[in-house]
């Protein structure tokens, strides 16, 4: 309080200082989750997949593999055969109808399957999509190095 008298009592009082009286102090803002404890929450509410079991649905009509890393990752490591590239920050533009960037191939029922370079990004991708209504969805633990450890036939290989 004595602050705020000293303030007001100092001479010339301009905008700044009138400005300074309705400022709160600065706060440190922290996070309340981790994108770890994210990652966790994701896997908690969708259907999550090994390497091995992914595998297993490659080449089922009724199973999409959704490829989600960014395409200087495809770049360096190729991807599977027969799958969909969409970037993870397209996926929720990609897979709505009614976006203008729809990819016909996130819709029509079919099991959407994600995966990325590890498995976080498609935890979380899957369930943002699970979220949207999408409720036939997965992901694959460990990603594109877990597909391939289990035999996921490579692009063009």
């Amino acid at each position: 309080m004595s602050a705020l008298i000293d303030l007001i009592a100092r001479k010339p009082f301009n905008a700044r200082d009138r400005a300074s009286l309705y400022l709160k102090p600065k706060e440190v803002i922290m996070a309340t989750k981790s994108a770890k404890d994210l990652v966790a929450e994701a896997n908690r509410n969708v259907e999550v997949l090994s390497g091995a079991e992914a595998a297993k649905l490659m080449g089922d009509p009724n199973v999409v593999f959704v490829d989600i890393r960014e395409s200087e990752e495809l770049e360096k490591t190729g991807t599977l055969e027969g799958v969909v590239h969409v970037p993870r920050g397209f996926l929720e533009f990609q897979a709505d109808p009614n976006s203008p960037t729809h990819k016909p191939e996130l819709g029509g029922g079919k099991k959407l399957v994600l995966y990325c370079g590890s498995g976080s990004r498609s935890a979380l991708g899957a369930k943002t999509l699970k979220d949207m209504g999408i409720t036939n969805v997965a992901h694959v633990d460990g990603g594109f190095p877990a597909l391939q450890q289990a035999g996921g036939p490579l692009a063009g290989g």
